[in-house]
């Protein structure tokens, strides 16, 4: 299937900026969606409900406003976190569907209370799945893509290599297929396209830019490691993620003897307030190709570019 027609024209590239805890604020999803990427961010970066009812409608004006300019943004997105811990999934809902958010990310449970919602107004529901049991159950809720998130990808990352899940989930699913997972620069999106994917997943790439909502030493991190410092652990949020090993070391722990303990308890033992995402950073393995933090405008042109010689190489036969 293609990109969705709403999407249409708005894209510099098919390509999505990853909703991320903390890192995505407001500026990395405007300057995504300027540079013609489809920008989002988690629901649960704002604090409150009355926060996420400000940061849509700061978005919306200012998209409204490049609209009215005559210039023609890529859409944006929120991502819904779907699991019954989330108390507040009822009112962020209510949100997005009342401000018509043109893309909206379910993560961590069924989608199902939300596609009806968000089709009503034309909006497009994406869902995040790590393996085709869930990719199933999703395509049977209706959404209109799944976001394949396979090895490799940073946070909470599935465990499928690409060229096993892709093709399973194609078989039974026709809708548009998002593939995550190590992509860091354009000729990776131009292989997933050719894998079978319509669209890629892009976030760590995008934490090492200057528009990104994360600590310097976090972007430093990001140029100074490659894939060897990353564990696959579920220590720190419960659920197996890719972290960096330099960020675990910072707080007294050492990487390949932690602890079998949830965050709280590995704060409360050491006397230090520990949180993932905030002091555990995560990447994911396409991290060694990380040398810089460019702006988002100059790293979608050089996405762009990459993208172009991946599609069109020296040499390329022609008919």
């Amino acid at each position: 299937m293609p990109i969705p027609r709403q999407f249409e024209g708005r894209l510099s590239l098919p390509l999505i900026a990853a909703p991320m805890f903390i890192v995505s604020g407001v500026e990395l999803v405007l300057s995504a969606c300027h540079a013609g990427v489809i920008g989002t961010f988690p629901s649960l970066n704002c604090r409150t409900v009355e926060d996420l009812k400000a940061q849509l409608a700061q978005i919306d004006a200012a998209l409204a406003a490049d609209t009215g300019a005559g210039r023609n943004p890529a859409p944006y997105g929120v991502n819904l976190i779907c699991h019954r811990t989330n108390r507040r999934l009822a009112a962020d809902t209510e949100l997005v569907v009342r401000h018509r958010v043109p893309v909206v990310i379910t993560s961590g449970g069924s989608p199902a209370g939300i596609v009806e919602q968000v089709h009503a107004y034309g909006g497009v529901v994406l869902s995040d799945v790590t393996d085709a049991r869930w990719a199933r159950k999703a395509a049977a809720a209706g959404v209109d893509g799944l976001i394949l998130v396979c090895a490799g990808a940073g946070g909470h990352a599935g465990t499928m290599s690409p060229f096993a899940l892709l093709p399973e989930v194609r078989a039974f699913f026709s809708g548009t297929i998002v593939l995550a997972g190590a992509i860091s620069d354009g000729r990776a999106i131009r292989a997933a396209e050719v894998l079978g994917a319509d669209m890629a997943y892009m976030g760590t790439r995008f934490i090492a830019t200057e528009e990104a909502n994360a600590d310097a030493r976090y972007r430093r991190m990001l140029i100074d490691c490659n894939a060897e410092d990353l564990i696959y652990t579920d220590v720190f949020s419960g659920i197996p993620a890719n972290m960096l090993r330099p960020s675990i070391r910072q707080f007294g722990l050492d990487p390949d003897n932690l602890p079998a303990k949830n965050a709280l308890d590995i704060s409360n033992e050491l006397n230090v307030d520990v949180k993932a995402w905030r002091d555990i950073w995560t990447a994911g393995q396409g991290i060694a190709t990380i040398h810089d933090t460019p702006s988002v405008a100059t790293l979608v042109g050089r996405l762009r570019a990459e993208y172009a010689e991946a599609s069109n190489p020296p040499g390329a036969r022609h008919s």
